[in-house]
């Protein structure tokens, strides 16, 4: 998965006491990078993007109540920098929504996301950023980076340490008319039901024996595919609930990547049919000029709200932090993360 210039404007909303929710793509072919830069996936149907932003203003988190633990970085009790500015009415929470599990670990920012973890060096430098989370790609047989050398248990364990939150990304099997030519082999095969089980299940085993405890969020990416075809959307369908029954049973939150035009808007439509077992969190794909969470077309405002959505907004873009360069995807996020254990 994977802009003009823009200045992203982030006010982030208190959350409710005693609620028990706590308050992160790129996968190419491309032969494997250096330490300090990596390439994000190029989605099908992105649109193209000509500078990089200035950097976004950040929630300053309020200190804690007497007697109460401070909340971790990118926690959800937070309050405006103050002087700025009220932000665009279409990135405001909606008053309504469903709610998450109250294990869930909900991170509200920036984040980005590469092909390859990262080093620890170089997370240590891009604190230097506005990017407080970082999508990493756990597992799934549809990976195109599917070897991770910085991905460990430790290498998560120190990361949480440091103030970074982890969005888990599993790349399994993928829709049977799905576009991409270089996930064209590993399409959906045999009963999508027995595939979507297993593959969840597989997700589970590798977040836990990464160290990511029960209440993590993963984040099934399923690739652009033409849902207007009937079975092939039946098909994917099928596969979906099914990893996300796994996932949930096993006392995790399932999530779901892909484009806005694809995926996003076929689970939407059997959301308003009232279809079962979808994902708890959705991550949809749409390049523009800025974030812009609660206003996507396709989506109607009270879905999946008012913490279970992630924007990538912009694609294959390079920063450099702290001296460190990477090529990644941007997104906006406000939505459940893992829960480091």
């Amino acid at each position: 998965m994977m802009i003009r210039r823009w200045l992203a404007l982030a006010v982030a909303v208190a959350s409710a006491a005693g609620a028990g929710v706590t308050t992160a793509y790129g996968d190419s072919a491309a032969p494997p990078p250096s330490p300090e830069q990596v390439r994000g996936e190029v989605t099908p149907g992105g649109s193209e993007a000509d500078s990089a932003p200035e950097p976004s203003l950040r929630p300053r988190p309020l200190p804690a109540p007497e007697g109460q633990q401070a909340p971790r970085p990118g926690a959800v009790p937070a309050q405006p920098v103050p002087g700025v500015p009220k932000f665009p009415a279409s990135w405001q929470f909606p008053e309504a929504g469903q709610e998450l599990p109250a294990e869930a670990n909900v991170f509200r920012g920036k984040a980005f996301d590469t092909c390859h973890a990262p080093s620890m060096g170089v997370l240590r430098n891009w604190r230097a950023s506005d990017y407080r989370a970082v999508g990493v790609y756990f597992g799934g047989r549809g990976r195109a980076c599917p070897n991770q050398p910085n991905l460990t248990p430790e290498y998560l364990t120190e990361g949480d340490r440091i103030g970074w939150n982890f969005l888990p990304i599993y790349v399994g099997s993928q829709s049977p008319c799905v576009i991409a030519a270089n996930k064209q082999n590993v399409r959906i095969t045999g009963d999508p039901v027995e595939r979507g089980a297993a593959e969840g299940a597989d997700a589970v085993d590798r977040a836990a024996a990464l160290g990511m405890e029960r209440g993590s969020a993963l984040y099934l990416d399923m690739e652009a595919y033409d849902h207007r075809k009937a079975d092939c959307a039946a098909t994917t369908l099928a596969f979906v609930r099914a990893w996300n029954r796994a996932v949930t049973d096993s006392g995790y939150v399932p999530g779901f990547y892909s484009s806005a035009s694809s995926g996003i808007s076929h689970l939407e439509s059997e959301r308003r049919a009232g279809t079962t077992d979808l994902p708890a969190a959705i991550w949809f794909a749409r390049w523009q000029q800025q974030p812009d969470l609660w206003g996507e077309p396709v989506l109607d405002r009270q879905a999946w709200a008012p913490d279970a959505r992630i924007h990538q907004y912009a694609g294959n873009v390079t920063e450099t932090h702290g001296g460190s360069t990477l090529t990644i995807d941007r997104n906006q996020v406000s939505a459940p993360v893992a829960r480091i254990s």
